[in-house]
């Protein structure tokens, strides 16, 4: 295996952090997919990680290999639906041993290790609230889902 691993390995591996999240945000498509594509906004959404595209979809979103604090994959499919975009978002990786950002670590099968795993978990879920929510806010302004909106064709 590569310093990224093999992208479909990856991809299909669960990992110990297995996160599956739906946003509807109403805006057009073109706009959240160039703001997805924007390497500086993973930066953002996703300090002490280091992202590698390994399937550029355009308009639907963009999968990546991951390295860093977690080792694995990372996805946001966005999806067309009435007057906006359902954003899905799937993380699928396990914590790294300190120092090898590519080397999975081991965590033990103990309530410790249960209990780790759910924090890391959480962690990631809540940021990626956070970083969702604030694009929301950011793109859709004061608009509501089925309003108009200027520029809109």
């Amino acid at each position: 295996m590569d310093a990224l691993g093999n992208a479909e390995e990856a991809a299909a591996a669960p990992g110990a952090v297995n996160l599956v999240d739906e946003t509807f945000v109403v805006v057009e498509r073109t706009r959240i997919a160039a703001v997805v594509a924007d390497p500086a906004r993973w930066r953002a959404w996703w300090p002490g990680l280091t992202l590698t595209v390994f399937m550029d979809r355009g308009l639907d979103g963009i999968r990546w290999s991951i390295t860093g604090d977690l080792v694995g994959s990372c996805e946001i499919w966005l999806e067309g639906v009435a007057d906006g975009v359902l954003v899905h978002y799937y993380l699928r990786a396990d914590p790294t041993v300190p120092g090898a950002p590519t080397r999975p670590r081991a965590l033990p099968t103990s309530a410790r290790g249960r209990r780790e795993i759910d924090r890391l978990r959480r962690r990631q879920a809540l940021a990626w609230k956070r970083a969702v929510w604030a694009l929301q806010d950011e793109l859709e302004g004061d608009r509501r889902a089925g309003e108009p909106a200027e520029g809109w064709s």
